[in-house]
This record gives structure tokens, sequence and C-alpha cells, in this order.
């Protein structure tokens, strides 16, 4: 073999008591990163209450975060063959453990979304690293089941991460959301560094894309701006957003075409070239997109319209967790076996049943019933990531998988993004059509609502207050109608969706799957 034939070649499996370590620290190293990305949602109030800001303000706790991560992820193919992957890891998780405890201990808003802004820059190439460190470190016929096993984490976090969120900032105080971050990514990096240190990939020293990575922060942190304030400004109605979207679009624009002629782009746009990676990718966003969106859609209509806490939103939702868990290390030992696009597909037509469930709840449904589409939905996410992120990343060398899982990843986080705010502002828009419907068949003279107005008059209201009483019930009736609509329109989506999976190619028989996607 020619010496740089073999300065290519992947190092062999690990074995033994390194191999159990070094997945637990791989995994460990993603919980955290994921429980980060939604433990803080439910400590806002608090968080906004201690630095003596507005609600308002305090959302940037989380914009900040987010548009900091969706900067530095897909830059993980590039800093990979800069520094090496296993060097970018450890100091990432590094600084992620610095940057949560500089959060914890802000006195302002201001120190607070800055160290915030630290903290999803280093988080970016956490969850693409760990995915091709762990592909190193089984051999290729147990790859499915290990990133099967990593995949779990990633499905758990998000559930968790509210969970824990709200337990912590009751019962001790919000600075500990970020606390608890230290002695589990200290563990996870000390553990890294001591068992792949060995392992480290080939080192490239390329020069610096400056005018790439301006125009990736330019556009992407615009983008992430618009979709996170978008609703809350009333969309195009806002001079703001409409600036914000006009550079959004203008610098993709150029950023596209200029990481398509540099001769060392930040980002390997030219992955799109592949046929799996560009469809992969595609149906991988839009049905994470689709699923993130409703995710976010459930416990708001459960919260602001059927009287549940946020620990009660929560649990009806921690059940997600219990088929995916148990079914992704039966899709990880067969995904090399069987056609990954029959999995996808399967799980497409789980999310449809589980919406079309969905699609049925009125302000009467109880607990049990919400929570029966919830477990459901467990065995959809299972035959979901693990098999499409495989077609995606099919058939792509071992020199490119970081670059393409940052990629894959940035691609479907931006989605992520987009259906939240999609599915939130067209819920407000269907309740408000649903409310002009209802309220026509409420007005003046009509018999039920004159006996309605005169029983809660002879309960002790005042004619004000009745109104108001009336009004709820419809405002409550509407957002429950709104939500159907975007349950059953979802269900229709992800059906469609089936068609773009057959768009891939099967990759070989027993090749080995290289990404678990993740639940970011």
């Amino acid at each position: 073999m020619s010496a740089p034939a073999a300065a290519l070649a992947p190092p062999p499996p690990l074995k033994g008591s390194d191999l159990v370590m070094g997945t637990l620290a791989l995994s460990l190293a993603t919980f955290m990163n994921v429980l980060d990305s939604s433990i803080a949602n439910v400590s806002l109030p608090a968080i906004a209450g201690d630095l003596g800001v507005s609600p308002v303000q305090g959302t940037w706790v989380i914009t900040s975060f987010g548009v900091a991560n969706a900067i530095s992820v897909p830059l993980t193919g590039w800093l990979t063959q800069r520094f090496g992957a296993v060097r970018l890891f450890t100091t990432s998780v590094l600084l992620f453990v610095l940057a949560s405890w500089l959060c914890g201990f802000a006195h302002s808003l201001e120190m607070l979304v800055a160290c915030r802004v630290l903290q999803g820059l280093v988080a970016g190439p956490m969850i693409p690293l760990s995915q091709t460190l762990l592909l190193s470190s089984y051999p290729p016929a147990k790859a499915g089941t290990a990133l099967a096993l990593w995949g779990v984490t990633t499905l758990v976090a998000p559930v968790v991460g509210p969970l824990l969120g709200g337990w912590i900032t009751d019962n001790v105080s919000w600075p500990w959301i970020f606390y608890i971050n230290v002695p589990v990514g200290l563990l996870a990096a000390g553990m890294t560094w001591s068992i792949y240190r060995q392992r480290e990939t080939q080192i490239k020293k390329l020069p610096i894309d400056g005018v790439g990575l301006a125009l990736l922060v330019l556009w992407v942190g615009a983008l992430q701006v618009m979709l996170d304030k978008g609703k809350e400004l009333d969309w195009f109605a806002s001079p703001e957003i409409c600036i914000l979207g006009l550079t959004a679009l203008i610098g993709f624009a150029f950023f596209l075409v200029w990481e398509l002629t540099d001769e060392h782009p930040v980002v390997d746009l030219r992955l799109f070239a592949r046929r799996n990676f560009l469809f992969g990718a595609a149906t991988l966003s839009i049905a994470y997109g689709l699923f993130f969106g409703n995710v976010v859609l459930l416990p708001l209509w459960l919260q602001q319209w059927m009287g549940y806490t946020a620990t009660d939103a929560g649990m009806a939702l921690a059940p997600v967790g219990l088929l995916a868990i148990l079914l992704s290390p039966v899709v990880g030992r067969n995904v090399a076996r069987v056609d990954p696009r029959w999995m996808a597909s399967f799980a497409f037509v789980m999310f449809a049943i589980v919406l079309k469930m969905r699609g049925n709840f009125t302000t009467q449904t109880d607990f049990a019933t919400i929570m029966i589409p919830t477990i459901l939905q467990g065995a959809a996410l299972a035959f979901f990531f693990i098999p499409l992120t495989t077609l995606t990343l099919s058939g792509i060398t071992p020199d490119r998988i970081a670059a393409a899982a940052g990629l894959s990843n940035f691609v479907r986080i931006t989605a992520g993004a987009m259906g939240t705010s999609i599915s939130t502002t067209l819920w407000e828009n269907r309740a408000a059509l649903h409310h002009h419907h209802l309220a026509e068949r409420l007005a003046q003279g009509d018999p039920v609502t004159t006996e309605t107005l005169r029983q809660l008059q002879t309960g002790g209201l005042s004619m004000e207050q009745s109104l108001a009483w009336l009004n709820r019930m419809v405002d409550q009736q509407a957002f429950t109608r709104a939500a159907d609509d975007i349950f059953i329109a979802s269900a229709a989506i992800f059906l469609v969706l089936i068609a773009a999976v057959w768009l891939t190619k099967r990759p070989p028989r027993l090749a080995a799957p290289v990404d678990a996607g993740g639940a970011h």
C-alpha cells in the first residue's frame, strides 16, 4: 500500500470497554447538546423576571442560541478538515461547558445572550462529529445498531428538556439548567479524548473562505431572526421583517454563487449534486419541519385552550420515546438488509395516521385519548431518522462524511425552525377564520345566545363578563378547529412525501448506514 493510501485508511473499529465507553461519551455529549436546545424554553418567564426584562426581550435567550447554532452546523466539514474531528469535537464540548457555566453566571440579559451565542456556535459541530466518530468506532455491519442506540438520545432529550427545565426552575433556580451541563460535559470530553485521541482524522491546511463565511453568517442570521420574530411582528406587515427577508434572500443568492465557484468553499454545496443526498436531505428536512411544527403546536393548544399546566403538557408528550427506544435498535439492525425506502414509507404512513387521529381532537378530548397517538408516534420516529439519513448519506466517502452530516443537519434544523413559524402562524390565521364563522351564528337576537347570556347574568356575571366568557368559549372552539386543520393538512403532506422517498436509490445491500439524523 502506498503512503498516501495508508494515510487515508480509516482506523480499525474499537473493541471491548473502549467501544462501550466511547459510545457512552459521544451519546452523553449529544444528549447534553439536544437537551440544551429545549430546556430553556419553559424557564423564560423566570429568566426574564430575574433579569428585569420583558418576556418578549427574554425570547432572545432562545433566538440567539438558534441563530448561532444554525450558522456553525454547516461549517462542520471545513472545520473538521482544518483541525481534525477528535480535536474539534473535544474542544467544542469543553467550550460548551464553559459557555454553559457563563450562562448560569450571567447577571444581565446582554451577558446571557452573548454566552448563548457562544454556546450555539460551539454546539454546531457536536452532533455531526459524534456521528462521524461513532461510525469509525464500529464495523460497518454493526453501524446501524450503534447509531440507532445513539439516536435514542436525540429522541428522548427534546421530551426530557422541558420537564427537567420546569422542575429545576420551580425547585432550584434557573441558572442550574445551565450548570448541570458542566459535570456531564467534562465527563464526556475526558472520556472522548482518552479513547479517540489516537484516532484523529487527516488534517489539511485549508485557506479560510472569508467571503463565504461572512455571507453564511449574513443570510442564515437574517433568516433565523426573521423566523423567530416573524409572528411577533406580524410578518411582512413589519418593515423589520421585510428587511430581514430581503437580506436573507440576497445573501443566500451571493452565497450560492460564491460557494459553487470557490476552490475551497466553507460549505461543500456540491454534495447536492448527488441524487441521494439531494432528495434524501430534502425529504428528511420537509418531514422534520412538519413533525417539529406539530410537536410545538400540540403543547401550545393544550396549555392555552385545554387548561393543561406545562408539566401536564410535557407528560402528554413524554410517551413518544417509548416505542422509539424499543424499535430503534431493531431498525438499526435491519436497515442494511431491508430497503430503507420501505422503512421511511412506513414511517410517513404512521405519521399520517397519528396526525389524522389528532385531527379528530375536540375540547372534550381526554388525556388518555391525547396520549394514544403520541405513543404511536414513537414507532414513526424509529422508522424515520435512521432509514432517511442512511439514504441521504449513502455512498459518500469517509473524508466527506463530516461535511455531509453537518450540511444535512443544517438543512434539517432550518426546516424545523420554518415548520414552527409556519404552523403557529397558520394556526392563528385559521383560528381567526373559524372564530369569524362561529361568531356569525351568535348574532344579537339568536335565541341560544340570548338564553346563555341570561343564565350567565343570573349566575352573577355582568353583561361584559358574560360576553367575555362567551368569547373565550368561541376562541377555544376556533383554536381547536384550527389545530385540527393543521394536523389533517400535515397528514396529507406526509403521504405525498412517500413519493419523494422513492426518488432516491437504494444503498447497496449490507452497506453500513452512516447517520442517525437526530431530533435537535
